[in-house]
């Protein structure tokens, strides 16, 4: 094989359109444009915030009116305060994802869970969960509790 042997594969390589080159060579006249409108015109499709009477795009997002976007990948927890705590388990009892989803405590047991400081706690408690308030752990360590925290999967 020889560089003047390569040639490209058979359909691979195709001629510009010339338009607007006269009738005989097929996209004379008006160039493949149609007749008439907008679409015939130079120029056309308008500036580029125009959409032909629709609500223009940069109107329709919500941050502009200050409503804002509700972010998709953000994390929602299962808030559990100190008082439901104090009620649902004995003292020295052990507070995992399992155990809080067992006392009802949890809205969705899929998501994490953070513990929250409202209330206060008398009993000392083993807490597993995946976050916790300063206000929270300073309680539960104060009353003689424990507090571990649980690597969150995303």
């Amino acid at each position: 094989m020889k560089l003047h042997d390569l040639v490209p594969n058979p359909g691979s390589k195709k001629n510009r359109k010339r338009v607007g080159r006269g009738i005989s060579a097929g996209q004379g006249k008006t160039a493949g444009r149609g007749t008439k409108g907008a679409g015939a015109r130079s120029g056309e499709g308008g500036h580029l915030y125009r959409q032909g009477g629709n609500l223009p795009f940069y109107r329709r997002l919500p941050f502009i009116r200050g409503e804002g976007f509700t972010p998709p990948n953000q994390i929602e927890y299962n808030e559990v305060n100190l008082d439901q705590l104090s009620q649902a388990f004995k003292a020295n009892g052990e507070v995992t994802p399992e155990s809080l989803a067992d006392a009802h405590l949890l809205r969705d047991s899929r998501n994490p869970i953070v513990v929250l400081g409202r209330g206060d706690m008398s009993i000392a408690l083993k807490v597993r969960v995946h976050r916790i308030s300063a206000s929270a752990k300073a309680k539960i360590e104060k009353a003689g509790g424990s507090v571990e925290l649980i690597a969150e999967s995303s």
